[in-house]
This record gives C-alpha cells, structure tokens and sequence, in this order.
C-alpha cells in the first residue's frame, strides 16, 4: 500500500532533512553540558512514535482526503517533535523560524489531526448506511433458499402491475405433500429438500425470470415478456425437471423425488388479489400419493 503513497513519503523525508538541517546551519551547536537527556529522550520518542503512526496510516489506507490529513498531522507533529529534539543540541533562540518549526508545527499537527477524524467519522458513516442498505437488500431475500422472498415478490409485481403487466405471467408452484417429507426424514432433511428444488427451478428459468419462495413449500416465478401459452410450456418443463430430481436423504434409504403442481395467470391484477387467487387455484388440488406426479392444474385454474 504504500506504493500508492510515494509522493507523502518523500514530502516527509524532505521536510525531516530540513529541518535538522536549518537548525545544523543557522543555529549555534550547544555544549554537551547543555544537553538534557531527558528532554531529548521524550522528544526522539515522540518523533519517532509519530513517525512510526505515519507510516502505518499510509500502509493501511488507501489515498483519499482522509488519508491525505491523517498523514499531513502525524507528520507536522513529527517535524514539531524532531524541531524540539534538535533544540537540545542547537540555538536557534534569534531565528524568526524557531517558534514556528517547533511550536507551529505541532499546532498545525493538532488541527490538521482534527480535521481527519471528522472527514473520518463522516467516512464511517457512509459505509455504515451502504452496510445498512446492503442489509435491507439482503432481508428481501430468503434464508434458506437464497432467493427472492415474498416480500420482494409482492414489490416486483407491484412494479409489473403499474407498467400494465399484459406481457408479464406470473407461474405459483407447490410442492406436493412436502409436509409427508418433514415428518419422515426431519424438518432439517425438508430444508435440505427446498434447497436442492430451489437449486433444479433456477437453473431451468432465463436470467430474467424471478424466483422467489412465497411460503412454505410454495415457489413463484414471475415471468416477464412471457405470454400464456409460454408460461405453460416453462411450467410443465419446471414440474418435470423437478420430477426428475432424486434427493438422497442423510439418514440414507429410498431417494425423495418431489413432484410439483402448479397454477398461473398474468399480472393483470392488484398483487394481493392476484396472489390470493393462485393460492385458492392451487389449494383446490390434492396431491392423490406422497411423492407421485402430479398432473397439471386445471384448465380453470390456469385461466
């Protein structure tokens, strides 16, 4: 990463070596009895600690404004540390630069550090409400599944339904006597079983069809540009590549083979009428065994 900073590193490097380097020459060297080792103690370590920040700040961001002032305040309280630590072995008491490279800099440090965490805290705030936003994206979809639940499915017909929805068919799935599947292998072997039917629909369906799992056992495709006669055809594709699944339970045995019914009609109603309406449709139909495949719904059904 710091690669992508060169540019701060050696403005760094630079205002360092000039600043020992006014004291070198325009100051007047001070005799070792002069010296306070603890003064110039304390102000190498603090040079040295804000050096060390400086450098970790740049390796650990990537440029931007927030970078460019977290860098430029840890670097003045570094030239304002190493000016201090300087002081010790040089007099610059009549240098109109003395008061400014020691105590100015670390001013400047201060405010420039100030700046940075607000830009900072104004940085994770914007990466909170995009995580917060992703979230709420996320929640429309399904747990189990990973796809579309009913609350995106009611939104997207909604939309459909408001640019008039002719063109656009919407396809109401069910798993035949699903609840047979929960009671003899466990309700974790059933997830399993949506899982792997969940898995057989999207890849029989376009990259414009939406899958989304209404309730339960209960799938919905909404099919746009998608005429009746189209609908239909998917629908029986999608009820016979299901058919052809073999879930082997964990437990072993007999493989389960889920069977579907099915019922449609285009999007020409209010999204609650129309989902009320093929849930009925698709009510009305019993599965005749466990695991058997189903017909087709009725004429009545898919009108």
């Amino acid at each position: 990463m710091l690669r992508f900073h060169r540019t701060l590193l050696c403005l760094a490097a630079l205002a360092g070596g000039a600043t020992m380097a006014l004291y070198a020459i325009f100051g007047l060297a001070r005799p070792p009895a002069q010296w306070n080792g603890l003064d110039i103690a304390g102000a190498a370590a603090l040079a040295l600690l804000a050096c060390c920040c400086f450098i970790a700040a740049l390796y650990s961001r990537r440029p931007c404004r927030v970078t460019t002032w977290l860098a430029a305040g840890l670097g003045a309280l570094m030239l304002g540390a190493l000016a201090r630590c300087m002081d010790q072995f040089f007099s610059a008491a009549g240098q109109p630069w003395h008061h400014l490279a020691a105590s100015g800099t670390t001013l400047a440090g201060m405010a420039c550090l100030a700046l940075a965490l607000y830009l900072w805290r104004s940085e994770q705030w914007k990466a909170i409400e995009k995580r917060e936003r992703m979230f709420r994206g996320h929640r429309s979809f399904d747990q189990l599944t990973q796809v579309g639940d009913a609350d995106y499915l009611r939104e997207q017909l909604r939309i459909e339904y408001q640019h008039g929805g002719d063109n656009c068919c919407l396809l109401m799935l069910d798993i035949d006597s699903f609840h047979l599947v929960n009671r003899d292998f466990g309700r974790r072997e059933g997830d399993r079983v949506l899982q792997s039917v969940a898995q057989v629909l999207l890849l029989n369906l376009r990259a414009s069809d939406l899958l989304c799992r209404y309730a339960g056992d209960r799938f919905a495709v909404l099919l746009p540009g998608t005429r009746a006669d189209a609908a239909l055809a998917l629908a029986d594709h999608l009820r016979r590549a299901v058919a052809s699944l073999r879930h082997h339970a964990q437990r072993g045995g007999a493989p389960i083979t889920p069977t579907l019914r099915y019922t449609f009609r285009n999007v020409d109603a209010e999204p609650r009428q129309l989902l009320r309406e093929l849930n009925r449709a698709l009510e009305r139909r019993m599965p005749l065994t466990p695991y058997d495949q189903a017909a087709p719904a009725s004429a009545a059904a898919l009108a």
